[in-house]
């Protein structure tokens, strides 16, 4: 209903994850975390020398390609993400929105940067969508596109299968990833290390491609194919995505095991993949068209393309929970409308599915394999948004570095430089694919950025509305008790977005009805920028006196509210004791109509109604039982 700041909140602080679990927590992170960095082999050697980037597949360009590979790994991932950003938490938790509010909360409440800063980190959020998108499409393709290596009469079939794939992949969603989720850590550090295993095959009969180690060949690249060399990092960046997934990922296992799994395990089977797949096309060049698969010997093949497909399919899982994740923290911060969102599991709360997220990112998928039809055709498509929210990242982390490190932050902000440089280059090489394909992602998370702001503004406007039209809580009650009505017995609760105002509900309750309840409450619900809403700051109670009482309930933007549990602890603290059976919950649902020449454009406001009538009702989203419900309508222009 309201989003406020907390009046302590910490930052940089351990959720405590790294020192439980050890092994587990480390294997637990491989399978989850690194799924879809972890399919990026499948198809980044095959799209830096497929046809529309023009390399020769001789010894100098290989070396070059596999050397920029290896550094934009080292660079970007372990330098950047694992070493630096995963150390800027929000309260444990980190992503592209926790660290957005981290730097906010380095600049003053309302001010110009703060918007800006605001701006970028729900444009990034945007474009994590667009990756969300094209992951599961590409890496199950990807995987699937084998069987043309292993059978080429098979590759008609390469659609269909994905398809039935990916289709039992969001049909399954419903159910939860509790009892897949035990076999993702064992089946993805099984594919890790057939990586290395390929990869340690091939270079045994070239080691002349350990030469890539040394950075001069990746100058050396750009010596021999001038400016147009920068374009080859269109390819290049399809080694790093998933990168950015490290630092989003890490309040489910913390930082330690993400970064021990990294160090010492993901990143040398990577690394031993390509160089593998690089002595492969030293030897045979005519290779390239799919060095992956045509790295892997003979016997192993189809067994390979059943793990490939099994990793991507992880891969996939792993994007898709993240975006219900995202979603559910924006719909906490009032970026997107309030949607159902079911638990999967009785244990774990993170543990979610929401429906209208999970068939529309089905729909999406379905309709990019059917339109794009090959890894190589996606590649085309992805990476722009990858890139981009990259650059997001540099921006913030040089933003948050003075008040997170004050002894560190000359250094890092010089290392900023270094990342920027990169990230451009990145953007630029992927911007210059948007006619092929690339224009998908920035669309989408246009439109999506486009819709977020809508509705947080119209939001904005709802509320000033009420705000207006609104009576003075201070002022009604004197009022109310010199002539008061019937009470009857029981307790009413009504919900408001605004504290000191008087709620539709109640003075439709009184208009209709003419009676009051014995007890009356006004519950505001607040979403606080922090994962977790502490303990002792989640309620506050007030009284205003005969009877009527006012209660602020707090939230974290990781939490689900569930209002009725809070209420019942309340007397937990010495607050009040809500009987189940003897409250009734008000609410006033309101019918948006779009006024001229008012806060928005007009198609912005009619926008805005549409997504306010098929949002789920905010009863639904704080778990109040319908049959304790009741819900007076009001009509509201903006």
């Amino acid at each position: 209903m309201s989003h406020a700041s907390p009046q302590s909140e910490s930052s940089g602080q351990s959720n405590g994850h790294g020192t439980v679990g050890g092994l587990a927590l480390v294997i637990g992170a491989i399978g989850v975390v690194f799924g879809d960095i972890g399919t990026s082999p499948l198809y980044t050697l095959k799209e830096a020398f497929s046809p529309h980037y023009g390399l020769n597949s001789d010894h100098d360009t290989v070396l070059g390609v596999l050397s920029l590979a290896f550094w934009a790994l080292n660079m970007v991932v372990t330098l950047k993400y694992v070493t630096i950003i995963m150390r800027a938490d929000n309260n444990g938790e980190g992503g592209i929105m926790a660290l957005m509010a981290l730097a906010q909360r380095t600049l003053r409440n309302g001010s110009r940067s703060a918007y800006v800063v605001g701006i970028l980190g729900i444009f990034g959020a945007s474009l994590f969508f667009g990756d969300g998108v094209i992951t599961p499409a590409i890496s199950v393709l990807g995987a699937v596109e084998g069987l043309e290596v292993a059978a080429p009469g098979l590759k008609p079939f390469v659609v269909p299968i994905t398809l039935v794939v990916l289709a039992a992949v969001f049909a399954a969603q419903r159910f939860g990833t509790a009892k897949v989720g035990k076999v993702f850590g064992p089946v993805t550090t099984l594919w890790f290390l057939s990586l290395a295993a390929i990869g340690i095959w091939n270079v045994i009969n070239a080691p002349e491609v350990l030469k890539a180690f040394n950075p001069l060949w990746g100058a050396r690249f750009f010596l021999d194919h001038g400016w147009q060399g920068i374009f080859i990092l269109g390819a290049v960046v399809l080694a790093v995505t998933g990168g950015e997934a490290l630092y989003a990922d890490m309040g489910h296992f913390g930082a330690p095991p993400i970064r021990h799994a990294w160090y010492f395990f993901v990143l040398p089977c990577l690394v031993l993949n390509y160089l593998g797949q690089g002595a492969l096309v030293l030897q045979r060049p005519e290779a390239v068209s799919n060095p992956f698969f045509e790295a892997v010997p003979g016997w192993a093949l189809y067994p390979m393309i059943i793990l490939a497909t099994m990793a991507a399919v992880i891969a996939s899982q792993s994007v898709i929970t993240g975006a219900f994740s995202v979603s559910r923290q924006a719909m906490q911060l009032g970026y997107i409308p309030r949607m159902r969102i079911l638990h999967t599991s009785h244990d774990t709360i993170g543990q979610i599915y929401i429906p209208g997220i999970n068939w529309g990112l089905a729909v999406m998928v379905f309709g990019l394999v059917l339109a794009f039809r090959s890894s190589s055709n996606l590649a085309v498509a992805y990476g722009i948004s990858v890139s981009a929210t990259m650059l997001i990242d540099t921006l913030l982390l040089a933003l948050v570095a003075r008040a997170l490190w004050p002894r560190a932050w000359r250094g890092i902000l010089a290392l900023c430089v270094v990342f920027l440089f990169i990230d451009v280059g990145f953007v630029i090489a992927n911007g210059a694919k948007l006619l092929q394909g690339a224009w998908f992602p920035v669309v989408l998370g246009l439109a999506l950025f486009t819709m977020m702001r809508t509705w947080r503004r119209g939001r904005e406007l709802l509320r000033d509305e009420i705000r207006k039209d609104g009576i003075r809580i201070d002022t009604f009650l004197p009022g109310l008790m010199l002539a008061p009505p019937v009470r009857v017995p029981g307790t009413a609760v009504f919900l408001t977005a605004d504290p000191g105002v008087v709620p539709h509900a109640l003075m439709h309750n009184l208009k209709h009805n003419k009676v009051l309840h014995e007890r009356n409450v006004f519950l505001h619900v607040e979403t606080w920028p922090v994962p977790y809403a502490p303990e002792a700051q989640r309620l506050k109670i007030e009284s205003i006196g005969d009877d009527f009482h006012r209660i602020i309930l707090r939230f974290g933007f990781m939490e689900t509210p569930d209002v009725p549990l809070a209420l019942m602890r309340s007397c937990d603290h010495g607050g009040i004791y809500f009987d189940p059976m003897d409250t009734t919950f008000f609410a006033s649902r309101e019918t948006i109509v779009s006024g001229a020449n008012r806060g928005m454009p007009i198609w912005r406001d009619k926008l805005f109604a549409f997504m306010h009538r098929n949002a789920a009702p905010a009863t639904g989203f704080f778990r109040i039982p319908g049959n304790r419900l009741v819900e007076l309508g009001a009509q509201v222009e903006i």
